[in-house]
Order: structure tokens, then C-alpha cells, then sequence
């Protein structure tokens, strides 16, 4: 099979593999038919370079058809339709019974000390090969793939595997008010889709910030008003306590995460651990890494004192130097984690109908060969052409 490998910093290739194979009987197989470039890809392809292998299948946003069932699945058959979470999880461990799927106790990668395992996303998560690919090996094929129907095209349902869940829950977790405000700070796939679902389940004042135009004119083309950091640098804050009163947000979106523009000295910091052999880089960055922390020290300045932050943006530092004085004056409230994709799934396919009120039908502004996937991560990394979603097509 053809399959989207890492080969080092800005270096990812599409080489042939053999194809998987069925390793336990609780496992299928599928035939990937769309598969997301995630912007937490992005962070493989610049900084995280030292936790991956050179051939590692990245991705973790497929979907496909059944191609062959393990002899111990019960629940799916050959040409089924599903959606595969980014995260693997078993479905019956006591995490997984507690909506917190993104911690399944089979899967934890305990070696690195990590939650649950994930699809494409270096040896901190298990090393499982990924689904940007034309085949995928999905284990736990009774609970871990989304079954959906025939009929309307990919695009309706292939964000089941990250974007909608995790967009649904960092707005479940900004817990909004009612009546209020709400900021949600980057506005790439998942900031963009998070004000979507705000604006769905009724928050009325959503306030979406950026610095690429096209993303800005997406938000604002759904009803969210929009502030341009272009415009506005360093006065941001102020911009934000205007439109809401003078106090801040009530709640705060982090979408950006370790990769933020306005962090000159972190950013180099993350560009010299990355000339480093990768066991040196590695041991750094689990036990002094540091991430560029502009967008969450915006969350913390914009939200109003008692709010909530809620992070989706990734994160990757061991010694992020947080001001907790302020946070704590101000009685901040913040949650966060990677998205629990099985604890939301019931609440957003309802909203997967033919009226799309979440714009999935068109979320997409690249759809790319396969072959292709080289050029699609430059592009998107250098948000270049309005690239705000692609999906490959194997």
C-alpha cells in the first residue's frame, strides 16, 4: 500500500509499506477512503521529530470501508462504513466507562507515561501506524470504529474521528454561561469548527481570534465576530475586554497550542532542540522542554476574573513557566486534555443531516491526492492557498 511516512523536520514522503494485517481477532481492516491532515500533525512535522522513527505512518483522521473482520468481531461485517477516533480505546476499562476514553487503561502507553494510545502520533503514544495510508489496521473493531451509513459523501462524517469531538469538547468544557461570551483564540480547523458548535448549542456572543484572513472571513461568514491580531498586536486584550463589557470573556478557547506565533525565544528554543541527536532532544524535552505559550498567556489576560479556559491546542513542554499568581487571582478555572472522541459521538451525529448546520458538507477547502501529501503539508503549514482542512484521498 502507498502510506504517508515521516523522514525527518519537514520531510514527510509517500512510500509503499505492506499492507496490515488482521494481528488479533478483535481486529479489522480497512479500506482508508479520506483521511484528515490535522493541524497537530503540523507539530510532527517541526517540532516533535525526536519521538518518531524515520518510516513512521503519520495521520489520525481516517475512514473508510470494512475490508476484513478478525474472527472475534461480532459487530461489523465486510463493506461497513466507518469512522476511526484518533485515539484507540478499548471500550471496557474503567477509564473508558468514565467518558474518558483519551485515558483507556488497555491502551496507555505506561512506558512513556502517557494516556491512551493514538493512531500516527510518535512513540509518547504508542507508535501505532496511521491512517493516512490505503489501508489501516483498527483494533477493538466491536467498539473503537464509528459505524455510519451510505450515502452522502465523506466529508459528512470523517471529522467524527477529531475535528467535531474535539472541538465539542473544548466548548463542553469552556462551560459558557448563559448569555455569554465566549473567545475562542485560533481559528484552524478546530477553533473554527468550535465556534460552529458554540453558536449550535446557543452561545450568541462568540468572539473568534486570528491572523490569516481567509480563517478570519470563515468565522465571521457563521456569525462570530472577529478580531485581527494583525490589526491589533499586543492591544488584543484590551480589544477583547471592550467587546465584553470591560471584564473579559466568561470562557476562553485555546486552539493554537505549543506552536503559537509571538514567541520569539521559545520558538528558537524549539528549533535548537530539534538540531539535536534525537535521544539529547528527547530527554530535553521531556524534563526541560518549553512550548511557545502566547495564545494560552492571551486566554489568561482575556478571560474575565472566575472564567474558564478550556485547551484543545497541544501542548508538549515539562517546565512551561506559567504566571500562577495571576491565575491564581484571578480564581481561573481550566481544563483540558486530548479530546475523549466516544464520550461526544452521540451528541453530534444528530447534527450530521442533510441541513449541515455545522458547515461539514463544505469544511474542507483541499481535497488531495495522496500522493500529493508532501506539497499539503508545506501548504498548510505556510497556511498558503486558504488551507484551512484538507483531506487526502488515497
Amino acid at each position: 500500500m502507498k502510506a504517508v511516512t515521516w523522514h525527518g523536520k519537514r520531510d514527510v514522503r509517500v512510500e509503499t509499506h505492506p499492507d496490515p494485517v488482521i494481528q488479533d481477532p478483535t481486529d479489522t481492516i480497512i479500506r482508508v477512503t479520506s483521511s484528515g491532515l490535522c493541524g497537530s500533525d503540523l507539530h510532527l512535522y517541526e517540532v516533535l521529530g525526536p519521538f518518531l522513527t524515520e518510516g513512521d505512518i503519520l495521520g489520525h483522521e481516517p475512514m473508510g470501508v470494512v475490508e476484513e473482520v478478525g474472527p472475534g468481531v461480532n459487530s461489523l461485517k465486510v463493506g461497513d462504513r466507518v469512522v476511526v477516533p484518533f485515539n484507540l480505546s478499548c471500550g471496557d476499562c474503567f477509564m473508558c466507562g468514565q467518558g474518558l476514553h483519551s485515558q483507556c487503561e488497555t491502551t496507555q502507553v505506561r512506558e512513556q507515561g502517557m494516556g491512551a494510545s493514538l493512531f500516527g502520533y510518535t512513540k509518547l503514544y504508542g507508535s501505532v501506524p496511521g491512517g493516512q495510508a490505503e489501508y489501516l489496521r483498527v483494533p477493538f473493531a466491536d467498539k473503537l470504529p464509528i459505524k455510519v451509513p451510505d450515502g452522502p459523501a465523506d466529508d459528512r462524517f470523517v471529522y467524527l474521528s477529531d475535528v467535531l469531538p474535539t472541538a465539542w469538547q473544548a466548548v463542553a468544557y469552556a462551560d459558557v454561561p448563559k448569555g455569554g461570551s465566549l473567545v475562542v483564540l485560533g481559528l484552524g480547523p478546530i477553533g473554527d469548527m468550535a465556534t460552529r458548535i458554540a453558536r449550535l448549542r446557543g452561545v450568541e456572543d462568540v468572539i473568534g481570534v486570528d491572523l490569516v484572513p481567509e480563517r478570519l472571513a470563515r468565522a465571521a461568514a457563521h456569525g462570530v465576530r472577529t478580531v485581527d491580531l494583525r490589526e491589533h498586536g499586543s492591544k488584543v486584550g484590551e480589544v477583547i475586554r471592550d467587546l465584553t463589557g470591560g471584564r473579559g470573556a466568561d470562557s476562553v478557547i485555546d486552539a493554537v497550542g505549543m506552536e503559537a506565533h509571538g514567541a520569539p525565544v521559545a520558538e528558537l528554543a524549539q528549533k535548537a532542540v530539534g538540531l539535536l541527536p534525537d535521544a539529547i532532544a528527547e530527554k530535553l524535552m521531556t524534563t526541560v522542554g518549553i512550548d511557545r505559550l502566547e495564545a494560552l498567556r492571551l486566554a489568561i489576560d482575556v478571560v474575565r476574573r472566575g472564567g474558564t479556559i478550556s485547551l484543545s491546542g497541544v501542548y508538549g513542554g515539562m517546565a512551561d513557566p506559567l504566571p500562577m499568581m495571576t491565575m491564581f487571582d484571578k480564581q481561573i478555572q481550566l481544563r483540558m486534555g486530548q479530546a475523549n472522541v466516544h464520550r461526544w459521538v452521540d451528541d453530534i451525529l444528530p447534527h450530521l443531516t442533510d441541513d449541515d448546520p455545522l458547515g461539514v458538507d463544505s469544511f474542507a477547502t483541499h481535497h488531495v491526492p495522496l500522493a500529493d501529501a508532501a506539497d499539503a503539508y508545506k501548504m498548510f503549514q505556510k497556511k498558503e492557498d486558504g488551507a484551512v482542512k484538507i483531506l487526502f484521498k488515497p
